[in-house]
């Protein structure tokens, strides 16, 4: 592939975001293409500042994630949540809705965005997470800011490996094989032995859960 294809992941809290950021672009990077993820930076936040942040600070988390995404030029580019993800929660926390035409604008810059379902169970976090009860609004919010602006969109629903899949062909790509699969988890649980780099913070898979407290366990 030449020049650069952006991936916008979006979606309510305990969707998965971040485990289907980091295995679609496991599965890309072991198909031979340069990959890059962008990391939430709301997250980021939060766990340096210790506490959720105010509404005078929503944009300036909002344009360090769209920064982030932008200062890659070459590649597939993945982002776990863009400035929509700002906008939507300003809006149902603080009633501020001035985060949206920043956050559509570069919003369009996307060649695919994909929402994820609400068919996974809500896992808290401890300090970020509101509850289930506002998954619902949030994903109502984020596609009526998408349709206002004539963004198009796929929801990619299914469990684990299906999850994964639906993402694939929803980017116009092929699904993993088994033999694949089995290839990818086994380099990501690489990081036991600290060759590799995964985020289980929102991975709601209980199989790779599982694999990976029991590979722990056999250790000891």
């Amino acid at each position: 592939m030449n020049g650069i294809r952006r991936i916008a992941i979006l979606g309510a809290e305990s969707t998965g975001k971040s485990w289907l950021t980091q295995a679609l672009a496991g599965v890309i990077q072991m198909r031979g293409q340069a990959v890059s993820t962008v990391d939430e930076v709301l997250r980021t936040w939060c766990d340096r500042e210790g506490r959720t942040p105010q509404p005078h600070e929503q944009m300036g988390i909002a344009q360090a994630q769209a920064q982030a995404a932008t200062q890659i030029t070459q590649g597939w580019v993945i982002s776990d949540t863009t400035p929509i993800m700002t906008a939507v929660y300003s809006h149902m926390l603080f009633d501020d809705e001035s985060l949206y035409p920043m956050a559509l604008a570069h919003q369009a810059l996307y060649d695919t965005t994909l929402i994820t379902g609400l068919d996974l169970a809500w896992v808290a976090d401890g300090l970020q997470r509101d509850g289930p009860h506002v998954r619902g609004p949030v994903d109502t919010l984020v596609r009526q800011a998408l349709d206002r602006a004539g963004i198009a969109y796929r929801v990619v629903y299914g469990q684990g490996h299906q999850r994964l899949n639906n993402a694939l062909l929803a980017l116009g790509l092929s699904g993993e094989d088994e033999s694949a699969r089995v290839t990818r988890e086994n380099a990501q649980f690489a990081i036991n032995d600290g060759r590799t780099v995964w985020q289980c913070n929102e991975c709601s898979d209980p199989d790779c859960e599982h694999k990976l407290f029991t590979g722990l366990l056999a250790k000891r």
